[in-house]
C-alpha cells in the first residue's frame, strides 16, 4: 500500500537518480561518503534543495552504511524535548557504532531548539544530517551552520526523471500481472512537466497507470493521459520560500534587462500562482526604478494598468499587467533618480546633515543676538526663467551632488535645458 515513489527508494547511491556533481564519480561528497563506511565517522552535513531530489533518499541510505542508529525528526512536528528524548540515548550507545539524527525541514526548527544540538555535536555524540527546502545560511543558526557543510541538491532534469519513470514501469510490471506500457511521449510528458520533483513525477505515472484500461491484455499510459494528471504540477511555488523570491526576482531582472519574452514568461508563473500583489509591486517597482526619467510618464501608465488588474482580479488581470509588462520591457532605461535618492539616504543614516540654511527656514522671528536678521530668501519667480543661483544644501554638504543626468533622450534634454539657463549671469528683474 505505499506510494510508488516509497517503494522505489534507492538502496545505494548509485541508484540515485541526478545529482551527478555529488555522486559522480570522483565527486568529493561521494568520496568522503565511501571512507564513512570504512571509518565509521561522518562529519556533519546540510542538505540544501527542492522537494523530490534526493536528500531524504541519501541520507537513508549513508544510515543504512554508517552502522549507526539512525534517528529521524521532522521539524515540522518535533519539539526541543524530542530533540532531548534522542539525546538521552547518548549514554546507551558503548559498542555501538554511534547515533545518527536525520533532522527533516531544519528551517522550521527555532534558534533555541537549534542551539540544544549545539554540545552533543561539538563533542561528537551525536552526527547530524540535516535537510532543508530554503537557503541554509538564511534560515540556520550560525553557530550550528559552521559545525555542518552545506551541500546543495539540484533540480532534477527530464532525462534524470525519465530515467526513474522507466524504472517505476519496470518495478509495476514486478507487481502486477497486467502489463504497463507508458508511450515515449507520454514518459517524456511525465518527466517535463514534474518541475524536477522525481516523487512528483512517480505520483503521477501511477495516478495515470491507476486509470489505464487494459488493451489487448496490456494497460497503456497515452500522452492525453500524461497531460491530463500533469496540468499545472511543474511548478513550485511557496509564497514564503526561496522560489517565490527566485521568481520575483528574474521577473524584476529581466525587465530591467529589456526582454519581454522573459518578463512575460516569469508574470505568467507568477499568476498561475495566483500571486497578483507581488506581480503588480514589482512593476510597479521597475517602472520607477528602472525606466525611471528615462520616461516619467510611464509611472501613471503603469499605475493605471496596475489599478486595472486588481478591479478586473484574475485571469482578465493577465491582460493590463501583460501591456504594462511588455512597455517597461521595451521602455528606455534609466536608474539616475534611483542612484541619487540611494547616495542622499547614505548620507542622511551617515549622519550628514547639518542646520538648515536660514534662508531657507520657515519665517519666525530671529533672535534679538543673531547678527543679520531676516530671511535673505531669493524668490526664483522672481528672476529670468525662474530661476536664480542659490545654495540649498546645510553648510557641511555644500558641493555634493546626488543625482547625474542619464544618458537618454529626456535626461539629456533636461540636462541642456538647464546647462542653458544656469550659464547666463542673474540680474535682478
Amino acid at each position: 500500500m505505499q506510494p510508488l515513489a516509497q517503494r522505489l527508494r534507492p538502496r545505494t547511491l548509485a541508484d540515485v537518480c541526478g545529482q551527478r556533481h555529488l555522486l559522480g564519480e570522483g565527486q568529493v561528497f561521494r568520496r568522503t561518503l565511501e571512507a564513512a563506511e570504512k571509518t565509521g565517522s561522518l562529519p556533519n552535513m546540510i542538505f540544501y534543495g527542492p522537494s523530490g531530489v534526493g536528500k531524504t533518499t541519501v541520507a537513508g541510505i549513508i544510515a543504512a552504511g554508517s552502522g549507526m542508529r539512525l534517528h529521524r525528526i521532522n521539524a515540522t512536528t518535533a519539539s526541543t524535548a524530542d530533540i532531548r528524548s534522542v539525546l538521552n540515548e547518548i549514554g546507551t550507545l558503548q559498542g555501538s557504532g554511534g547515533l545518527l539524527l536525520y533532522l527533516d525541514e531544519i528551517q522550521y526548527f527555532n534558534k533555541r531548539q537549534q542551539q540544544s544540538l549545539l554540545e552533543c555535536i561539538e563533542e561528537g555524540d551525536v552526527t547530524l544530517i540535516a535537510s532543508t527546502t530554503e537557503n541554509p545560511y538564511f534560515y540556520i543558526y550560525n553557530a550550528l551552520l559552521s559545525r555542518c557543510t552545506v551541500f546543495e541538491f539540484k533540480s532534477l532534469t527530464p532525462d534524470d526523471i525519465a530515467d526513474g519513470l522507466r524504472r517505476a514501469v519496470a518495478r509495476l510490471n514486478e507487481e502486477d500481472d497486467q502489463p504497463l506500457a507508458v508511450d515515449e511521449d507520454a514518459l517524456a510528458c511525465l518527466a517535463d512537466t514534474a518541475g524536477g520533483d522525481l516523487r512528483k513525477a512517480l505520483g503521477n505515472l501511477e495516478f495515470a497507470a491507476a486509470a489505464a484500461s487494459p488493451e489487448n491484455g496490456t494497460r497503456r499510459v497515452t500522452l492525453d493521459m500524461a497531460r491530463q494528471v500533469g496540468r499545472r504540477t511543474a511548478m513550485r511555488y511557496d509564497k514564503q520560500g526561496d522560489d517565490h523570491y527566485d521568481i520575483v526576482s528574474a521577473y524584476q531582472k529581466s525587465m530591467r534587462g529589456s526582454d519581454p519574452d522573459a518578463a512575460l514568461h516569469y508574470l505568467a508563473r507568477l499568476l498561475e500562482a495566483g500571486d497578483l500583489p507581488s506581480a503588480c509591486r514589482r512593476l510597479m517597482v521597475t517602472a520607477c526604478e528602472d525606466v525611471g526619467l528615462a520616461w516619467p510618464q510611464i509611472i501613471p501608465i503603469v499605475k493605471a494598468a496596475v489599478d486595472a488588474a486588481q478591479m478586473l482580479g484574475l485571469p482578465e488581470a493577465r491582460l493590463p499587467l501583460a501591456d504594462a509588462v511588455v512597455l517597461v520591457a521595451t521602455a528606455p532605461k534609466s536608474n539616475s533618480a534611483h542612484d541619487a535618492i540611494n547616495a542622499a539616504v547614505a548620507d542622511v543614516q551617515a549622519g550628514k546633515s547639518g542646520p538648515i540654511p536660514r534662508w531657507l527656514q520657515n519665517k519666525h522671528f530671529d533672535g534679538e543676538d543673531a547678527a543679520v536678521k531676516g530671511q535673505h530668501y531669493l524668490y526664483p519667480h522672481d528672476w529670468p526663467d525662474h530661476w536664480v543661483k542659490q545654495e540649498y544644501l546645510p553648510e557641511s554638504l555644500r558641493g555634493v551632488s546626488y543625482y547625474h543626468f542619464g544618458q537618454n533622450k529626456t535626461e539629456q534634454a533636461a540636462e541642456a535645458y538647464w546647462k542653458r539657463i544656469k550659464n547666463r549671469g542673474d540680474t535682478l528683474p
